[in-house]
């Protein structure tokens, strides 16, 4: 007799250790615990409302968790949790009646179908939460950081700017640069598109041509960039590209392009600005890629200027009386001093009727 208490109590502990388990493996991972306990926030909103009180306790409050449900769940445990909304949102009705309307009923639905598509978009990352929008941030501020300039040595100093079209985070300009502490190499980069459109491809070849700058020959970079844009991506549209190796000692320096504006160059001795004359064929579109270079001497105040046509192109008008326009505005860098400049070149040519494209611009004058 003694001995079937005893049994009974090992049976019991036996069953209740089987249910833990399988409880822990059915909530062992964060989404199906947070899961649970919005389902239990949902139970509890509906019977609150029926039970406690419609004005404390609206079924409208339903939609507090659908969209922490869109965020942060997977889209097999979302749409649990939407068949707990519909059993709660069925007993509401049956019990309250004309209190919870059609209007409240209808709200809930059309947020639920937001956070399903919100959801799978997110599912297709392979993130939920808010993890997907901190990697486009980081995003961002890597391309940020790889198009900032290296810092000169005594006697040199240089500005940029970096504007993607309509406030996005991303845009199809960048730049990539390289210096030893003798030598300075800065490529500005125009994929064709703009905004977010042609940020993907501008982040993953400002990856390849930073890596390419400074590890090759000054004259084999540009090729090396078609070369790389031809068995990659031949049919995703061109690149243009402008690439300035300047000597820090000298000053002397040579500026290749590929179909990219010439760049332009601010002669202190004469008080002019001349665009050089580098001519070549944009990137990724034939296998021989063809240039003309040009070089040149950067003297004491003088200044050499890049940027992408995005900053000079106004839709409807000759791409040479943007160019034109961006000189006379540069003019009046002489007399108040390059320091800021560049920031307000990009300003001025923005204003009115200026550029709606992707824009960057790079500014170097010797002091």
């Amino acid at each position: 007799m003694s001995g079937s208490p005893r049994r009974r109590r090992h049976a019991a502990r036996s069953a209740w250790l089987s249910i833990r388990t399988r409880l822990r493996r059915q909530f062992i991972t964060r989404n199906r615990r947070l899961a649970l306990v919005l389902a239990v926030a949902v139970a509890g909103i509906g019977i609150a409302a029926v039970r406690v009180s419609a004005t404390w306790f609206s079924p409208g409050l339903m939609i507090l968790p659908i969209l922490a449900g869109g965020l942060l769940l997977w889209p097999r445990a979302l749409r649990i949790l939407f068949l707990v909304v519909a059993v709660m949102l069925a007993y509401d009705v049956a019990e309250a009646g004309q209190r919870t309307g059609f209007g409240i009923v209808a709200t809930i639905v059309i947020i639920a179908a937001f956070a399903d598509v919100l959801a799978r978009t997110r599912a297709k990352l392979g993130l939920q939460g808010l993890r997907g929008d901190q990697m486009l941030i980081e995003l961002r501020d890597r391309i940020r950081s790889r198009s900032s300039l290296p810092p000169l040595p005594e006697g040199w100093a240089a500005e940029w700017v970096l504007r993607p079209a309509g406030g996005a985070m991303f845009g199809g300009d960048f730049i990539v640069s390289f210096c030893d502490g003798t030598r300075l190499e800065v490529a500005v980069v125009d994929v064709s598109g703009k905004g977010i459109d042609a940020g993907t491809r501008a982040l993953l070849l400002s990856g390849a041509f930073g890596g390419l700058l400074g590890s090759l020959p000054a004259d084999r970079f540009l090729p090396a960039c078609n070369s790389y844009l031809r068995r990659t991506e031949p049919a995703e549209g061109f690149v243009t590209a402008v690439h300035l190796v300047l000597d820090l000692g000298t000053g002397s320096y040579v500026v290749s392009s590929a179909g990219h504006p010439p760049a332009a160059q601010f002669e202190s001795a004469k008080g002019v600005w001349r665009l050089t004359q580098a001519r070549g064929i944009v990137l990724g579109v034939v296998p021989d890629l063809r240039q003309q270079a040009e070089s040149g001497t950067l003297r004491t105040g003088d200044a050499i200027m890049l940027y992408t046509d995005g900053l000079v192109e106004i839709p409807g008008r000759d791409i040479d009386l943007g160019i034109d326009r961006l000189l006379g505005e540069a003019d009046r860098l002489v007399a108040a001093g390059f320091p800021g400049g560049a920031e307000s070149l990009v300003r001025a040519l923005s204003a009115g009727d200026g550029p709606v494209d992707d824009c960057a611009l790079v500014l170097i004058w010797r002091a």
